[in-house]
């Protein structure tokens, strides 16, 4: 099994097996434009995603992340764009680039 996953931004995330799924922890930003929840061992292992705010805490735990796009992310953006507004929140997530830094750094 693999230890690490690595993201759309090239960053490599540990991938944590210690529950019943394999897990990794990353910022939600760094998600967008991934339609579907990554797969390990010859893509027959999904692996759940903790989605996190850009200050690290845990704002959705999937392993359907299509489903996440489609259904939560509109109430997330909601709520995360008052509190985050230096960070990018697209109406359109799956047609976005994927980032770890700020509007302003961009």
């Amino acid at each position: 099994c693999p230890e690490w996953w690595q993201t759309p931004t090239e960053r490599k995330v540990f991938i944590n097996y210690l529950d019943d799924t394999p897990r990794v922890e990353v910022k939600l930003q760094e998600m967008f434009g991934v339609s579907e929840s990554p797969k390990i061992i010859d893509n027959r292992q999904v692996v759940t995603v903790d989605l996190l705010s850009p200050a690290g805490r845990l704002l959705q735990r999937t392993n359907d992340l299509a489903s996440f796009w489609q259904n939560a992310y509109a109430d997330v953006r909601k709520e995360m764009r008052g509190r985050y507004p230096k960070h990018p929140w697209p109406e359109d997530p799956l047609n976005a680039t994927a980032t770890f830094k700020t509007k302003r750094q961009q």
